[in-house]
């Protein structure tokens, strides 16, 4: 390797005519520079030469020995509980004193709470309910359900059109399934139906046996439908639909119900 300075291999060169002033390093000398020794901390010693050096006893890095077993060390005596918890005859201490006692939900002084499906709210997560007349295959349940529980299959057949005009092409509907072992009864799905084909009953007691029971195809949603309450009343002051308001003051009048 080709030295670029005095002394310094691979170091910044020199002006020529000009000379390094030794340093520390330089004015050492060479056993020194060679001794690794001599560049260790100044706070350790050197442990010399000898078998009783310290980095060879295994127990020198050690923690604090423990105490042999077999030696008890004098100390103040071990408080021992009083008479009275060991013996077998002493009282028990009723530790469930003052606590409010649990009601026995089956008894005649606490009877079970009234939970008849048609006290609930009309908006009450029961189970869903399916009105497959409306349903027009679009999918929008299904791509929007979070659990992807919904299982729809259909097949496209085409419906002639009146007065001689074009057929047309439908979807018809051959499955619609919810599994309501993954639902989180969200609602997302009966938001999402642009078509009203899905409702909420508040019907929620269809336990199983078994999970695959939980998932209810056409015919079971469709049972469901006669458990969904009737839509509240419409209220007086609110506006026209938009359909109405769309259809200018030259249509027909629009009654409000009430």
């Amino acid at each position: 390797m080709k030295s670029t300075g005095p002394g310094r291999p691979g170091g910044p060169a020199l002006p020529p005519g000009t000379h390094r002033d030794p340093g520390p390093a330089d004015s050492a000398p060479a056993s020194a520079r060679r001794d690794p020794r001599a560049h260790a901390s100044p706070g350790l010693a050197d442990p010399g030469p000898g078998p009783a050096r310290a980095s060879q006893d295994p127990g020198a890095h050690a923690g604090p020995r423990l105490a042999d077993p077999g030696l008890v060390e004098p100390g103040p005596a071990t408080a021992q509980p009083p008479a009275s918890d060991l013996d077998p005859a002493a009282p028990v201490p009723d530790v469930d004193a003052g606590a409010t006692p649990i009601p026995d939900m089956g008894s005649a002084e606490s009877p079970v709470p009234d939970l008849d499906p048609a006290t609930l709210p009309a908006r009450s997560r029961g189970v869903i309910a399916l009105l497959e007349e409306n349903c027009t295959v679009c999918m929008l349940c299904a791509r929007e359900c979070p659990d992807w529980c919904i299982y729809i299959e259909s097949h496209k057949e085409t419906a002639p059109a009146a007065d001689g005009g074009r057929p047309r092409v439908r979807n018809a509907l051959d499955r619609f399934a919810i599994d309501f072992s993954l639902c989180m009864y969200c609602g997302i799905c009966v938001e999402a139906c642009p078509y009203d084909a899905l409702f909420w009953s508040p019907e929620f007691g269809y336990p199983e046996t078994g999970i695959g029971a939980l998932t209810h195809e056409q015919d079971r949603l469709r049972e469901w439908m006669w458990t969904v309450p009737p839509p509240p009343a419409h209220d007086a002051r609110a506006p026209l639909p938009r359909e109405a308001q769309a259809a200018g003051p030259g249509a027909s009048p629009v009654e409000r119900p009430g």
